[in-house]
């Protein structure tokens, strides 16, 4: 197991790598810089400031400077704010977490009671509704999703706050929001799972020892049933976490989505490539817990490795 882990740390090196590399020169090769927007600055004025943050330098130069940056643990200045990327990602970091962790609860704990029950009632009426909602749940985005709930819940109702972050009650809506983006895909994974799991051998072994229907689903089928909820959980849990761009947008809550949406139209180099950073190093963690969690939940696989 050690040898395991430290064989897929030293990959997630490589991939911290590339993902630095390919989003500094994709933003590079993009037109524009993050002072040719103001009209009102003189070109001597801009040339000073590019040469401040060595814009000016060659790209080889802003490249090894960079790689530097992030060898030491730093993610570089803010052009536009003028403090550190990692100050900027503890701030704005937590307020995503929030919403992230409450939409992640949501669509765990629902999609995976969707899929349960449906693949236990298969090809009943219950299988139909709830997958049909599942899919619905796909089908929607959230960019209409939330001004649905908003119109719906804090305007008509006067339930919850529309907007803004005010206290525990303001994370409800846009949670709910976020986690709907995901419970019909969990719910259609759960399905997936425990059908295949219900139909194996040990299954059907405890089913002849007489043990009741509830308890060979809940207690026996659900362990193995919901790896394939496991696995989408480690790209999922760091979509949610790291911030979903329109939700935060919609909702007007400034979390880690909004700012690295304003620093995509304020060009700011470090910012844009920090986050990009911080995200793979989250992707990369999450997935290596998932891979550990599958080993506690199969011990066939455990005993493999």
């Amino acid at each position: 197991m050690i040898r395991f882990v430290l064989g897929r740390l030293a990959g997630s090196l490589v991939v911290i790598f590339l993902v630095a590399t390919a989003s500094f020169l994709l933003l590079h090769a993009a037109p524009g810089g993050p002072f040719d927007t103001d009209e009102r600055r003189s070109l001597e004025v801009q040339h000073a400031m590019e040469e401040h943050y060595g814009l000016r330098d060659s790209l080889g130069t802003q490249y090894l400077r960079e790689l530097g940056h992030l060898a030491r643990g730093e993610l570089g200045v803010s052009i536009k704010h003028d403090t550190s990327v990692g100050q900027l990602i503890a701030q704005h970091f937590p307020v995503s977490a929030a919403l992230g962790v409450l939409g992640l609860a949501t669509a765990v704990i629902l999609g995976v009671l969707m899929g349960v029950i449906a693949a236990w009632r298969r090809n009943t009426w219950v299988d139909y509704v709830l997958m049909t909602l599942a899919l619905i749940g796909i089908s929607v985005p959230s960019f209409v999703l939330g001004p649905l709930l908003i119109a719906a819940v804090s305007i008509k109702l006067g339930l919850l706050p529309a907007a803004r972050i005010d206290g525990a009650a303001s994370y409800l809506l846009p949670a709910l929001t976020l986690g709907m983006i995901y419970i019909g895909t969990i719910a259609r994974l759960a399905r997936g799972g425990m059908l295949e799991t219900l139909g194996q051998d040990f299954i059907r072994t405890a089913r002849a020892k007489g043990l009741p229907e509830r308890t060979v689903v809940w207690k026996h089928a659900l362990r193995l049933g919901i790896l394939p909820v496991v696995t989408y959980l480690g790209p999922a849990t760091a979509a949610m976490i790291s911030g979903s761009f329109v939700v935060e947008k919609i909702f007007q809550i400034p979390g880690l989505g909004t700012y690295f949406v304003n620093s995509i139209a304020e060009r700011d180099y470090p910012v844009l490539t920090g986050v990009f950073v911080f995200y793979a190093v989250l992707l990369v963690l999450l997935n290596l817990l998932v891979d550990l969690a599958y080993g506690l939940l199969d011990p066939r696989i455990r005993r493999a490795r």
